[in-house]
């Protein structure tokens, strides 16, 4: 059993399988609170607590499924080139659309500090939140915040994105495929972008790109505005 467990392929079932599992609750019931990434980090967490399975064991194929992510993530150009007609038509309007929700990110966590006891340093850290991973964790570190923190918040945005972005498209009736996929990748990053890819070509590759220009403003502007106001 021991030889099973450290064996890095085991990491990988556990986390195929339970994100599977997420699959399928979703599908079966439509609820959007079921999301597959929410229900699959509940299962493998209860899984390694119940059979006293630790981390660095799981971790060892967890690290196999992580290093997918980046060809993944360089994949979402491949609907974009498709679209690039439409990206070079709706030029101004995405990059617009991207940098309003960086600055609405920012503008809004710096008046929920200044009117809460939230402090600076956890402003630091929520700051990157709408960010990928790997800028958010970096910007975190650089401007004076707790990446762990960040982490856990980039992935919190993310869901709650993935959940809140077909009700509020709803409500306003926002049916435009450039707007939904810039929203989704502007304030969901990655999560949002698969959303985004379930809904169609246009709204992933939109959204694929937003992750790649909202992190990069975000690590140009954040800095600048912090060194003004603060």
């Amino acid at each position: 059993m021991t030889q099973l467990i450290d064996n890095p392929i085991f990491g990988v079932l556990i986390t195929l399988m339970a994100y599977e599992a997420g699959l399928y609750l979703q599908r079966r019931t439509g609820y959007a609170l079921l999301n597959p990434l929410l229900i699959s980090t509940v299962l493998i967490i209860l899984f390694l607590v119940i059979w006293g399975i630790d981390y660095e064991s799981y971790n060892a194929g967890g690290k196999i499924v992580s290093f997918f992510i980046t060809p993944a993530t360089v994949a979402l150009a491949v609907p974009l080139y498709r679209n690039f007609k439409l990206l070079r038509a709706n030029l101004w309007p995405i990059f617009l659309g991207i940098t309003a929700g960086v600055l609405v990110n920012f503008i809004s966590l710096y008046l929920l500090v200044e009117y809460t006891d939230l402090g600076k340093e956890m402003f630091y850290t929520l700051v990157p939140k709408s960010v990928t991973t790997p800028i958010g964790i970096e910007l975190s570190q650089q401007i004076g915040g707790i990446p762990q923190i960040t982490i856990a918040a980039i992935i919190i945005s993310g869901l709650t994105g993935v959940i809140l972005g077909p009700v509020i498209f709803r409500i306003f009736r926002i049916s435009d495929k450039v707007a939904r996929g810039i929203a989704y990748g502007t304030t969901s990053h990655a999560l949002g972008t698969t959303k985004a890819l379930e809904e169609g070509e246009i709204e992933g590759s939109m959204s694929g790109l937003s992750i790649g220009i909202a992190g990069l403003l975000t690590a140009v502007i954040v800095p600048l505005l912090l060194k003004l106001i603060l």
